[in-house]
């Protein structure tokens, strides 16, 4: 079976779906649905398995959107990925410094060697889920039938593979392309990053700030083959920048050579840009607008660890 011909109820029948758990916690619930699919799919260790997803839940929080869990465990030895859903109208409790529940748990266990499984779910989940008149309709359905037929019936097949949008970040910190050296010093320090994504004022990307071309501006490339430095051990390049960067702007640093993806680009592209441009960030444009980043350490915590 090809990956794009995959589709969600693959991962759970109708007897794995619970209904109306309103009155449980959320621990009672990872917990009542690890058992179940230990119990009906002779998983070992059905206490191991909720541990291990309260254990990555305590990572960070798994809830997708507003009122969506998707608590999950990565498992040595799975021959497969097995998912347990629970719904409650009346809402669960997810964690104790959140006000909003959750109102439909989809739990998964997926085979250790599979990293792009869990986001391709998440993926699946984002599609069918994110149309609130569907969800609550979903939430408040009666029975495990209802449930298990409502996404039977629907078209909720895991994506052939990933893309740039399901990896990137939306919300990131940009600088405008008529900023200051003084700004994007400080944002530089204060975002503890070497580099930003410069957009004008419509959000078209324009380059990157790097603060290694910012070192440059500050030393002249001869200096890095003088023998004797003793002329500038004082930092006196750096002072002549200092004295300025308050009028001089940050084009003067710009640099027009990074990685760049389209939002529907192969996620596995994003770590081919990044190799070839020694970066640690992707910048994920669509038409001139720059509209999610990527950086190296999330990237690799996504397809490794999450």
């Amino acid at each position: 079976m090809k990956t794009n011909e995959i589709h969600l109820t693959t991962f759970f029948e109708v007897e794995d779906v619970m209904p109306h758990c309103g009155n449980m916690s959320r621990d009672e619930v990872v917990r009542a649905l690890a058992s179940r699919l230990a119990k009906r799919y002779n998983l070992s260790g059905g206490d191991a398995l909720a541990d291990a997803v309260l254990a990555r839940e305590q990572e960070g929080s798994t809830v997708l959107m507003d009122g969506l869990a998707v608590p999950h465990a990565r498992v040595e030895g799975l021959d497969r990925p097995y998912a347990a859903i629970a719904t409650s109208e009346r809402g669960i409790q997810w964690s104790e410094d959140s006000s909003n529940k959750v109102h439909i748990v989809f739990l998964i266990l997926i085979p250790r060697e599979d990293p792009a499984l869990y986001l391709k779910v998440l993926h699946v989940l984002g599609t069918v889920l994110s149309d609130r008149e569907q969800f609550n309709l979903v939430a408040a359905m009666s029975n495990a039938g209802e449930i298990y037929r409502f996404f039977k019936n629907g078209e909720v097949y895991l994506p052939r593979f990933l893309t740039a949008a399901d990896i990137m970040k939306r919300e990131y910190k940009a600088l405008r392309s008529d900023d200051t050296l003084q700004t994007c010093i400080n944002a530089l320090i204060s975002e503890h990053t070497s580099e930003l994504p410069v957009v004008d004022s419509e959000g078209r990307l324009k380059g990157v700030a790097r603060a290694d071309n910012l070192l440059r501006a500050c030393i002249p490339e001869h200096v890095l083959w003088m023998e004797d430095i003793s002329s500038i051990l004082d930092f006196e390049p750096f002072v002549r920048v200092l004295d300025d960067e308050s009028t001089t702007p940050l084009t003067t640093i710009l640099d027009d050579k990074y990685p760049i993806v389209s939002p529907d680009s192969p996620a596995v592209q994003i770590a081919c840009e990044m190799m070839r441009h020694k970066s640690s960030k992707c910048y994920v444009r669509e038409g001139d607008r720059l509209v999610g980043v990527v950086k190296l350490t999330e990237f690799l915590n996504k397809i490794f660890r999450e």
